[in-house]
């Protein structure tokens, strides 16, 4: 090949090399406008029970999990989890740990948390079969008589609220004690109380009412539910709650994002409690049922 031709060559060669030079100048002045973004991305950490249905799981199918879905949406966030198990020693081995920074579904003003504006309220229910006894207090003397189911909370099977109620009647010869936590072994193993009644195994059981609301829906027999009175039984015994979401008690700025988000997507929110069958006191001035 001539030396001419080389030159010719050379001429169209370098003004292509130094477009594209300029070119890749240009995107890499792009990637470092973009990366440090993508880096500082915010993160919704989210601490949670893997095995706690109808509040959450670790396949996200519980409402706890569509509520912070809804939050992280609307936070911009990308939502992650720290699952563990719900027992004693939750809030210390998670968010206090730094392992996460959000705790949803935590009674409102709860001491060792701060607390965001409550999203519902719930009470205790009495689950009975339709057709079984209409108890609607813990005054019924029909209680004296009855297989009741209750629920025991923690390692150590500590009294629930409910216990501590029929105690203070002299209701105690005939409750049989379920644990809320149950054998992680099995899925759901909360809903063991509600299937008691469904299949007869006792007569009435006094369950926390999104639970009772929740897997009620899906036993074969039909069962009613009705919450509980008093509601709060004497000067310190309540048996219903406002529900709200709990972060570090320095983290100001986090509780009042969460905040704005819950408020704007009430109907939202309200409407994901409807679907898992949660009975509400702050509904129109009556639980769902």
């Amino acid at each position: 090949m001539c030396s001419g031709c080389l030159d010719g060559l050379n001429l169209t060669v370098r003004p292509a090399r130094k477009a594209f030079q300029r070119v890749a100048i240009g995107m890499a002045g792009l990637a470092l406008l973009l990366f440090p973004a993508v880096a500082n991305a915010r993160e919704l950490r989210v601490c949670a029970d893997p095995n706690n249905m109808p509040f959450s799981n670790a396949a996200g199918q519980g409402f706890e999990n569509r509520i912070a879905e809804i939050v992280a949406t609307d936070l911009g966030a990308k939502l992650t989890y720290t699952w563990w198990a719900q027992r004693r020693g939750f809030i210390r081995n998670t968010l206090k740990a730094g392992l996460c920074d959000l705790v949803p579904g935590t009674p409102a003003n709860l001491e060792m948390l701060r607390t965001t504006t409550p999203y519902y309220r719930s009470s205790y229910v009495f689950v009975t079969r339709q057709g079984g006894p209409d108890v609607t207090s813990f005054n019924d003397p029909r209680l004296q008589e009855l297989r009741i189911g209750v629920q025991l909370i923690g390692d150590d099977g500590a009294n629930s609220p409910p216990v501590q109620a029929l105690g203070r009647r002299g209701i105690v010869g005939h409750l049989i004690g379920y644990p809320v936590y149950g054998d992680y072994s099995a899925p759901n193993p909360p809903a063991r109380i509600v299937e008691a009644v469904a299949n007869g195994e006792i007569d009435l059981a006094v369950v926390w009412g999104p639970l009772a609301g929740y897997f009620a829906q899906r036993q074969k027999v039909p069962l009613r539910i009705t919450p509980v009175t008093p509601r709060i039984d004497g000067p310190q015994l309540p048996l219903m709650y406002d529900i709200s979401m709990g972060v570090r008690r320095e983290d100001d700025a986090l509780r009042g994002d969460v905040n704005s988000a819950l408020a704007r997507h009430k109907a939202e929110i309200d409407a994901v409690l409807a679907r898992y069958g949660v009975p509400r006191l702050d509904m129109a001035g009556r639980p769902a049922r």
